[in-house]
């Protein structure tokens, strides 16, 4: 049952954004999986609640491409193939880059400070999906100072979509240390108020992260013809 305070919070913040958070939280984190059906009416008994705000949120939750429709299915989790991604990565860099020159000149010790504690928190942790985490937070905190809500939320929902369908894939492959110096000498370029630099960085950052992701889709494709041929040779 909702607690007082819970109830205080919906009330302030709205039932289907409570909702919306909840779920869009267990996206990305996993516990929801691509192609999980939500259903209206047990989403609704697990919050106590109408399907009202329920479909709200499944609503917020479409807008922002975290979940789809399927005939006869209804809500389900969304999916993305490796196009799909890369396009949204080309977004995040027009996005990003033009929120980091603006951001840049704005910042204060207080944003350093922050980024930095972000930084260290990841070099701490043992967890790929914390690493996730911590790398959105990063992304995020530096595009705050730009003090443009629309363009923070643009890039929210963009860092989100793809993070949950390649940082897991990028870390196991790379570990943390490759994109921590990247994150490290973005963070030393925003000190030093290189507004360019840090825009180039960034730029190169999320480009490395789209290049690792088609090559290693292009490794699964090699690897899935050659036992296709292997079959054929065993076959023979």
């Amino acid at each position: 049952m909702p607690t007082p305070t819970s109830r205080a919070k919906a009330a302030a913040k709205g039932l289907p954004q409570i909702i919306r958070d909840q779920l869009r939280y267990e996206i990305l984190n996993g516990t929801l999986p691509a192609g999980m059906q939500l259903r209206q009416d047990a989403l609704a008994e697990r919050f106590h609640t109408s399907r009202l705000p329920v479909r709200e949120a499944l609503r917020q939750l479409e807008s922002e491409g975290l979940v789809t429709y399927r005939r006869n299915r209804g809500a389900v989790v969304a999916g993305m193939d490796v196009h799909q991604l890369c396009e949204i990565m080309d977004i995040r860099i027009a996005l990003e880059c033009h929120a980091a020159r603006i951001a840049v000149p704005n910042m204060v010790q207080r944003d350093f400070a922050h980024l930095q504690e972000i930084l260290d928190l990841y070099n701490a942790s043992d967890s790929v999906a914390e690493w996730g985490e911590y790398n959105r937070r990063f992304h995020l905190a530096l595009c705050a100072p730009a003090n443009n809500t629309k363009l923070r939320r643009l890039i929210e929902e963009f860092c989100l979509n793809t993070d949950r369908y390649t940082h897991e894939m990028m870390s196991l492959a790379t570990g943390k240390e490759a994109p921590q110096a990247d994150h490290y000498d973005i963070l030393e370029a925003c000190r030093q108020r290189d507004a360019a630099r840090v825009a180039a960085l960034l730029e190169r950052h999320i480009m490395e992260t789209k290049n690792n992701l088609l090559a290693t889709e292009r490794m699964k494709r090699e690897q899935a013809a050659e036992g296709a041929d292997a079959d054929v040779r065993d076959a023979a």
